[in-house]
């Protein structure tokens, strides 16, 4: 009995080390550390713009931040965006945008994103600020604007100064994690542009390419961990809803637009297959392809489930079924002979959209809640390893 008392714990030990091994082979991902990224470069459009569109034309009005910055700050939502909730949960600020000049302070990243920006040029010039509603800062600009603040920022580093600690250390570039969002404008351009859902499906290998050729051209200037993400199903949006109202046939289960949410899949499925392409072209990046589609989905047609209410209703505006189009957001006019302000809902905490394109603070939070784990990643590793390049 005294050895059996002896030779148990060893025993025990071993099975245990023999345990952990295996579930290692089984989960490579739990024998990986955290990349733990110093900064973060951001490129898109107003579902992570935390400021550069306002700064530069309109600056958001109230209720714009209400929740949680109770303020305006150019970012279009009540609170927190979506980017906002990366950097917190890499331990990171909140990124200032590139193009917003006062109070900035970029020693850990900075955004590029611009609201209403597109992967590709705009289709005219009738479309863009101020003729039209698109941004000029497109995907191209934004990596533009890129390279020259890494060019300058090291300048102003080694001059010295007030704003040398501004700015993020020559090495952040190569450690930096780089977030995509992109491709969402570019579809519904072409709509408002009359085109059919045959054209519009036909346009996506150009739109596609801008995305593919600008993540190139920033691995070029030092990036090599991508966390890309795909598009949001806008054919639920009270914008697109009131805009291009569906038919009953075109109606989903969930009251979305069938035929928009397709093409919406179809260009997802094309940035799938060029991430792959991207991977066997740029070995020495690591790419992240999330698919922030579906989870969106997932909270819209089952909403009730995960604590929210009215999905497809817009929280921030006033007018119609959607509560969208006739007053926008933080907006004022006349109605039938009254002044409407477009105010907030009563609690924005329960519901998805906040201004009829964009969500608020609260949906962005169980987004990252999800997306962080990686579960709805390829390769299905957390957003803290997404340096590594193994598992692509």
């Amino acid at each position: 009995m005294e050895c059996l008392k002896m030779i148990k714990p060893a025993f025990t030990l071993s099975c245990f080390c023999m345990l952990l091994c295996y579930a290692t082979v089984l989960n490579p991902v739990s024998a990986k550390e955290s990349c733990d990224f110093p900064a973060i470069f951001n490129f898109g459009e107003s579902n992570s713009d935390t400021g550069a569109l306002a700064a530069v034309f309109n600056w958001t009005p109230p209720p714009y931040g209400e929740t949680f910055f109770h303020r305006p700050t150019g970012r279009y939502c009540d609170g927190r965006l979506l980017i906002d909730f990366v950097a917190s949960h890499l331990g990171l600020p909140f990124l200032n945008a590139y193009l917003n000049s006062l109070g900035s302070n970029f020693t850990h990243g900075a955004n590029f994103a611009s609201a209403a920006a597109t992967a590709t040029i705009p289709l005219s010039n009738d479309f863009v600020i101020p003729a039209g509603g698109y941004s000029p800062f497109y995907l191209n600009v934004q990596v533009g604007q890129f390279e020259q603040f890494k060019y300058r920022s090291q300048i102003i580093r080694k001059t010295g100064g007030i704003y040398k600690d501004l700015m993020p250390k020559e090495e952040y570039f190569g450690k930096a994690l780089y977030v995509i969002g992109i491709g969402h404008n570019d579809l519904t351009e072409r709509l408002i542009a009359n085109m059919t859902i045959e054209e519009v499906n036909a346009s996506i290998p150009y739109i596609i390419n801008g995305v593919s050729t600008n993540i190139k051209n920033i691995y070029q200037l030092g990036g090599r961990s991508f966390w890309v993400q795909n598009t949001n199903p806008i054919g639920c949006s009270p914008f697109f809803l009131t805009t291009f109202p569906p038919t009953a046939d075109e109606t989903d289960s969930a009251g979305c637009s069938k035929p928009f949410n397709e093409v919406l899949q179809h260009y997802n499925y094309k940035l799938k297959e060029a991430i792959v392409q991207l991977r066997k072209e740029l070995p020495s990046a690591a790419f992240t392809f999330v698919d922030a589609y579906s989870l969106k989905y997932r909270l819209i047609s089952e909403a009730q489930k995960y604590g929210f209410e009215l999905p497809l209703v817009s929280c921030c505006g006033y007018g119609g079924k959607y509560n969208f189009g006739v007053v926008g957001c933080g907006r004022t006019a006349t109605v039938n002979g009254s002044q409407i302000f477009g105010g907030s809902c009563k609690d924005p905490s329960v519901r998805v959209y906040w201004d009829g394109f964009h969500f608020t603070d609260a949906a962005n939070k169980f987004f990252i809640d999800q997306l962080s784990t990686g579960a709805f990643s390829d390769p299905p590793i957390p957003l803290k390893m997404a340096c590594h390049r193994e598992f692509d």
